[in-house]
């Protein structure tokens, strides 16, 4: 399992270099034809992987409420972060998966809540969901990098 907290890290190094250079503008504009923006991608990346992870197993997510009601499926932007509040949902996104992984290691995740992804996987474990969140987070990688292409 040891090589899928090494994924997870290294696919939120390269996400953190395609932020580079951006301002809160950028991080913030919907191009045409997109839903979303990269700044709701890169918390929505940081709430799915608690929800999949911490709530799934019936603890509690680390990160706040408040983010999560934003930035869980099935949401669109609707949260103009300030320079500041982005900075936290970065420091969330590079600390949480070293948090994760002392988690797994420490045998908190005991049970785990099955559930469908609208992929057709079923998580019934955590050594199918986290996989599975390294998988989605490829995913919003590739829409980050193409809303780039329009900033």
């Amino acid at each position: 399992m040891n090589i899928q907290f090494d994924i997870l890290r290294k696919s939120r190094a390269l996400l953190l270099k395609e932020l580079e250079g951006l301002t809160l503008e950028q991080l913030h504009k919907i191009p045409d034809g997109f839903k979303n923006n990269i700044a709701w991608n890169v918390a929505h990346l940081v709430v799915t992987q608690q929800l999949l992870h911490y709530k799934l197993a019936g603890l509690d997510c680390l990160c706040p409420d408040d983010l999560i009601e934003a930035h869980k499926k099935g949401t669109a932007p609707t949260k103009v972060f300030t320079e500041e509040e982005f900075e936290e949902v970065i420091d969330l996104l590079i600390g949480l998966p070293d948090t994760l992984e002392e988690d797994f290691n420490a045998g908190i995740f005991k049970s785990y809540n099955e559930y469908a992804t609208s992929t057709g996987i079923v998580l019934n474990s955590m050594e199918i969901a986290i996989p599975f969140n390294n998988f989605h987070e490829g995913i919003h990688y590739g829409i980050i990098r193409s809303i780039k292409k329009f900033l």
